[in-house]
């Protein structure tokens, strides 16, 4: 169902009109409003809503509104119309009640059923949906009819697209900010990750609609990366309270990486993954392996500090088996309020081939303790749970948030226990 309501009014219904929409604002304000000319005019000046003016309708407006009805952009119309002048009524009514009649949408034509339509719009749910179309390799318009096929019939949802100036989690705070039910995030990890900052400790839940190349947010929180079973995942309503977390104060909902797990994504890049899609980042690390160097680490919690000789360490709130770097306890639990940290031991001294054996030795250990969901045995692998932490490394090395490269050392880390509200399926175990 769209989230856009139009509004028209004769002249002598146009005092009615405002009185009835400024009676009805805070409602209404959850909604684009389009109006014929004199009409939104009149609106925008006793009115605190945002009105888009169209055509007068002697000019054609009236049509231009029965047009986005025939398009599906219309919720509802409201047309008060002046049934004591039958030649107006005809001219001006009878088109749009056709063409309403004809798409299903409901139309008021006096002050009952003004309220009536109003008020059950108020029992409906509307979602804003961050929508990025470059996201993965499918067709995006193809992947949003699809997804507005599905939600509209139960959820008004209100499309915004990812702008290259506009952060995704701007475009969620300023959604928040207008009235909304829910937060919907279709994209890859990054959108997912933008999105939830801006959702993170509030009460209002986040859809998820997988579109990316690994979705490993999706996959750890065990949300379908079918399009069709993502959205009936947010149909059914269900709720989760999850972990959320902070990179130097920036929001993590998955995983951050610092030396290997960094050198790593920035490899993987948009060329590799259209070629190899999600095998794009084992192809990347099985070339880092080669060329990953050893670097000093000074790890503080709770006051003390650490000292490690390490090729990787990898900080994970949320991460799907598939993210092997992040397995050291075989899983990562959710909702514990705390991080996993794994940490890949190293030579300062190792080199050549000793060096690349025993990285390919420890992610194998990784990728069966995921399996098996049981923490590794292997000798080079640390494997800590802890609420928060420091890392500072010699040299400073590249730390990745959620798949993008944020910086480099040093880097505090935190988890925010249950600070996220997810609709997706109950865990089973």
């Amino acid at each position: 169902m769209p989230t856009t309501l139009a509004l028209i009014a004769h002249d002598s219904q146009k005092d009615a009109l405002v009185s009835f929409v400024e009676d009805y604002a805070e409602l209404l304000s959850r909604y684009q409003i389009v109006a014929t000319q004199t009409t939104g005019e009149r609106l925008q000046q006793s009115t605190p809503l945002e009105i888009q003016v169209l055509l007068p309708g002697a000019m054609g407006g009236d049509v231009q509104i029965a047009a986005r009805v025939a398009e599906g952009e219309i919720a509802a119309v409201i047309c008060l119309a002046d049934s004591l002048n039958t030649d107006n009524y005809r001219a001006d009514v009878s088109t749009l009640l056709r063409i309403c009649h004809l798409h299903n949408i409901p139309i008021a034509t006096n002050l009952a059923t003004a309220r009536a339509v109003v008020l059950s719009l108020a029992k409906s749910r509307i979602a804003h949906l961050i929508f990025n179309p470059i996201s993965g390799q499918g067709n995006p318009n193809q992947d949003l009819k699809l997804i507005r096929q599905i939600l509209e019939p139960q959820i008004q949802v209100n499309v915004i697209f990812t702008e290259s100036e506009v952060s995704p989690g701007q475009q969620a705070r300023e959604a928040i900010t207008s009235g909304t039910d829910l937060v919907l995030a279709s994209g890859g990890d990054g959108t997912v990750s933008a999105v939830a900052e801006a959702v993170m400790q509030t009460d209002l839940p986040l859809g998820v609609i997988p579109r990316g190349t690994a979705n490993a947010f999706s996959v750890a929180l065990g949300i379908p990366t079918n399009l069709r079973a993502a959205c009936e995942t947010i149909l059914a309503g269900t709720t989760r309270q999850v972990d959320v977390a902070t990179c130097n104060g920036l929001p993590m909902v998955l995983l951050g990486g610092i030396g290997f797990e960094a050198e790593t994504v920035e490899r993987a890049n948009r060329e590799m993954k259209n070629r190899f899609g999600v095998l794009a980042y084992l192809v990347a690390g099985m070339q880092q392996i080669a060329d990953q160097e050893a670097f000093e680490a000074d790890i503080e919690i709770n006051g003390e500090i650490n000292k490690f000789e390490c090729s990787g360490i990898t900080v994970a709130n949320a991460a799907p088996p598939t993210s092997v770097l992040a397995q050291g306890f075989g899983e990562v639990i959710t909702d514990d309020g705390l991080l996993d940290i794994t940490i890949g031991l190293s030579s300062l001294e190792a080199e050549g081939i000793g060096a690349r054996l025993q990285g390919v030795g420890a992610i194998a250990d990784l990728f069966t303790a995921a399996l098996v969901k049981k923490p590794t045995q292997n000798e080079d692998i640390l494997s800590l749970r802890v609420p928060k932490l420091k890392i500072t490394t010699t040299p400073p090395q590249k730390v990745v948030v959620d798949g993008e490269i944020i910086g480099t050392t040093p880097v505090e880390f935190e988890c925010i226990n249950k600070g996220l509200t997810i609709l997706a399926p109950i865990r089973s175990d």
